[in-house]
């Protein structure tokens, strides 16, 4: 008889949900046996790793520059590529657009899959704004949202004034403060960034990763945790409400097992949680429904120095290791301030570092409708690269939408005015869907079992007993900020739910199916 491996917690992706999930079974139980699962393989050597902070001084250096933009859409490159890739195996860890995955997501053409372990954890700004107003789901019970949220935030990092301000980003201050404040409580006026860095005083500030999260990803050394990367989970095994373990692909070999696990948690991202529920057969009416992701509006202007009164010699030059000097956040504050201003500010220097400009960098972030017509569909014959369902994104802005969208072009051409000379026209972009990669929706959280989600406030699957998702595809709020930390709550939320289910099964343990 052929032995199948059998362990507690199955976590289906390994990046920051994945890690936070895993993070908080290992701290609820020492012995509780974790085993995460990512397609992907490494990048570097170590996986869960950022590659802000990696020892090899060609990734570092990669990474540094895709970033420097401070626009994540060009992360991937600032052409679409549609290609597809012979094979998963022709793939080099990394991240792709969605399109050359196999995806039909022409609708959404800059949308993107971390092909990697650790996921978008290795590669994301590390920025965790905090969620208010409309983009919060308690539930109706907001003592609980309030711990969740701090309880990730704790795990994360999150340090509230991580990247400046400097004396000239205090300048910039000023002038947001002048336009913005008044319009929402203190907590929500202009100020520095929080972001989920180990601030340091001085030299490059490790970001948080998932191998940060939890080291035995990145280190091992814990007895009781598995982590299988280059293995695709191609569905899950379940009958009766249960699930009772998933179907593995190894990418290099193609070969095939089953594990089998009491408990599963998804956190495969946006795209990749709802489509192997479809593969699984796990298909309730909710799902892939009401994708959302909030537009993007990027500028950049040059600081007007006399304007300003400040001296070349008075700008602040980054930190080495670091990109910007300068990062700065407006909070959203409803309809009288709809946005989330993202401001990354640098000095530009000659060859010799001497200072010679300053640019502000101005990114909002407009909140876009929740709507059902806005919808990942699976083929039921056509498959993408990895041999899963294929994927047709449906997306498309409101009129509402596009008239707050016209609103934030207008807001962000009259704020760069108000630093330096501006060119709407060459410095100032509505950026093509997807080029956030802050994808939201597509397996939500509600309140009952009516239609509209897929998981219940702790991510439990509607119809099973141990099935659990978390990540920013379970929010189901329209997010105006970066979603990372407003998604780790539904990490910290599922983590919970698992641990506080019966340690083990009767009647598995009757069979003797687990160990008692």
């Amino acid at each position: 008889m052929t032995h199948t491996p059998r362990t507690d917690v199955l976590v289906v992706g390994s990046g920051i949900m994945g890690s936070l999930v895993a993070r908080l079974l290992r701290d609820s139980d020492p012995a509780l046996r974790i085993t995460v699962v990512d397609g992907g393989s490494p990048i570097g050597p170590a996986p869960g790793v950022h590659l802000h902070d990696v020892d090899d001084p060609d990734l570092w250096s990669r990474y540094n520059d895709r970033v420097g933009t401070g626009v994540q859409g060009l992360y991937t490159g600032a052409e679409v590529v549609r290609e597809v890739a012979g094979g998963l195996t022709d793939l080099t860890p990394g991240m792709f657009h969605a399109l050359a995955f196999g995806e039909d997501a022409e609708a959404m053409p800059a949308a993107a899959l971390a092909w990697n372990a650790g996921g978008m954890g290795v590669h994301w700004t590390a920025a965790t704004p905090r969620p208010a107003g409309d983009e919060v789901f308690d539930h109706g019970d907001p003592d609980r949202w309030a711990a969740d949220l701090d309880t990730a935030s704790r795990l994360l990092g999150v340090a509230p004034r991580a990247i400046g301000p400097t004396e000239v980003g205090r300048t910039v201050l000023d002038v947001l403060r002048r336009r913005y404040d008044g319009l929402g409580p203190d907590d929500r006026r202009p100020q520095a960034m929080p972001m989920a860095v180990t601030t340091t005083a001085s030299g490059p500030m490790p970001r948080t990763a998932p191998g940060t999260i939890f080291p035995a990803l990145a280190t091992g050394g814990d007895p009781a945790f598995t982590l299988l990367t280059g293995t695709l989970v191609t569905s899950l095994v379940h009958a009766g409400g249960r699930v009772t373990g998933a179907r593995l692909r190894r990418v290099h070999d193609g070969a095939e097992s089953e594990l089998h696990a009491d408990s599963v948690v998804v956190c495969a991202d946006a795209l990749r949680t709802p489509q192997l529920l479809y593969a699984s057969g796990v298909r309730p009416e909710a799902l892939g429904r009401r994708l959302n992701e909030h537009a993007f509006v990027s500028a950049r202007v040059l600081l007007d120095l006399d304007r300003f009164a400040v001296g070349l010699a008075d700008l602040p030059l980054p930190r080495p290791g670091e990109f910007c000097t300068d990062s700065l956040w407006l909070p959203h504050n409803g309809p009288a301030q709809p946005f989330h201003g993202q401001i990354m500010n640098r000095t530009y220097v000659d060859a010799s570092g001497r200072a010679l400009a300053h640019s502000v960098g101005l990114s909002l972030y407009v909140p876009v409708e929740s709507r059902p017509e806005n919808r990942l569909v699976f083929s039921p014959t056509e498959t993408d690269l990895a041999g899963m369902p294929r994927i047709r994104i449906e997306f498309a802005h409101s009129a509402a939408d596009r008239a707050l969208i016209r609103r934030a072009l207008d807001e962000v051409r009259s704020l760069a005015e108000e630093f330096g000379p501006f060119d709407p026209a060459t410095e100032c972009a509505l950026l093509p869907p997807g080029s956030s990669l802050h994808l939201t929706g597509t397996v939500r959280s509600g309140p009952a079992d009516d239609g509209t989600s897929v998981c219940d406030p702790d991510g439990r699957v509607w119809g099973f007993d141990n099935l659990y998702l978390a990540g920013n595809g379970v929010v189901p709020t329209a997010m105006a900020a970066n979603v990372t930390l407003t998604g780790a709550v539904t990490a910290v939320r599922a983590a919970r739910a698992v641990t506080a289910r019966p340690a083990h099964d009767s009647a598995l343990v009757a069979q003797g199916e687990v160990r008692p």
